[in-house]
């Protein structure tokens, strides 16, 4: 963690912890108390109370009570889940957790909040964005740094084994009297990741007692390559005669690409400009009507809605842009 928080560019003079009162959160709030005296840096914990599981009310409480122990101050943000179509409950109070972070966190001054995900959380990341058929970037996890909604998340432990941090926590108590909650939708196979640490993880624990850092470090090649790639759109795009703002390009200089490249320069175009990404079965129909216009787009107008955007060619360019 200390390394994390000195290799940031600027160093915060406030950096906040998202305490769940889970053991993974706990302890780093407790190292991240020791790591910010050091480099005289002020801590604040966060607790998002979802009003998922009855014994939310007493969670906060348990998270408050660690606070005291730690001499810090708690900020609890209360959230409802709302279940939207197409989204499932685990991911809607992932949505919603984030967002009371962020409102904690303009609310604070607070620029860089750190996270708890651990090696088994990366590996677990890693094999359901597999199942899922995610693309490179999806494969690469969960970043050490990223950026959401105005606000840095630090993941200073993706290296650590959960096993070591269990075994932190047990020290803790015993100095303290103080453990962790247990929240059973983590045991729930009926949730998604649950039924993965439950069902499919003791199997390969068998078969593969290391698959798990195995399976983290494949995560940091996949970032590794997501960023040569991103390397390579960018320098493309550049090539294609964008608009300033960099809502159109050039169709003919587009057709000079390979297939693959032209792909994955469409994928970065439509992300620059905040459109979602495509199902692969969409975009591949995208790709064979670009392909069979004319290089000047005289032959017809293209017209593709996607999403909350429209893709449209007009006189050899093509453009993105928010659906009226």
């Amino acid at each position: 963690m200390r390394g994390a928080l000195q290799a940031l560019p600027e160093r915060p003079a406030r950096i906040a912890v998202a305490l769940s009162g889970g053991a993974d959160s706990a302890m780093l709030s407790v190292h991240a108390a020791g790591v910010a005296r050091e480099l005289g840096m002020d801590l604040a914990l966060f607790h998002v109370h979802h009003g998922l599981q009855d014994a939310a009310d007493a969670w906060t409480q348990h998270a408050r009570a660690l606070a005291d122990m730690l001499a810090l101050p708690l900020s609890v943000a209360r959230v409802e889940v709302a279940q939207a179509a197409g989204k499932g409950i685990e991911a809607a109070a992932r949505d919603a957790r984030y967002a009371a972070l962020a409102q904690l966190a303009r609310e604070q001054g607070v620029t860089h909040i750190l996270l708890a995900h651990h090696r088994n959380d990366q590996a677990e990341t890693v094999l359901l964005r597999l199942l899922r058929g995610t693309g490179l970037v999806g494969m690469a996890a969960m970043a050490p740094v990223s950026q959401r909604d105005g606000v840095n998340y630090l993941r200073p432990w993706l290296d650590i084994g959960r096993d070591e941090i269990l075994r932190a926590a047990e020290a803790v108590a015993a100095a303290s009297g103080w453990r962790p909650v247990q929240d059973p939708t983590n045991a729930d196979p009926h949730y998604t990741r649950a039924a993965l640490r439950e069902l499919l993880a003791p199997v390969l624990d068998a078969r593969w007692p290391g698959w798990r850092a195995i399976v983290a470090r494949h995560a940091r090649h996949m970032a590794e390559a997501a960023e040569i790639l991103d390397e390579v759109a960018r320098e493309d795009f550049a090539k294609l005669d964008p608009a300033e703002d960099g809502v159109s390009f050039s169709l003919q200089a587009w057709r000079g690409l390979s297939e693959a490249r032209q792909a994955h320069v469409l994928r970065h175009w439509l992300e620059r400009n905040g459109a979602r990404m495509p199902t692969d079965a969409r975009m591949r129909d995208l790709l064979r009507q670009l392909r069979g216009l004319h290089s000047l787009g005289h032959d017809r107008q293209l017209r593709v809605e996607q999403a909350g955007h429209v893709i449209r060619c007009h006189r050899g360019r093509v453009w993105v842009e928010p659906r009226e």
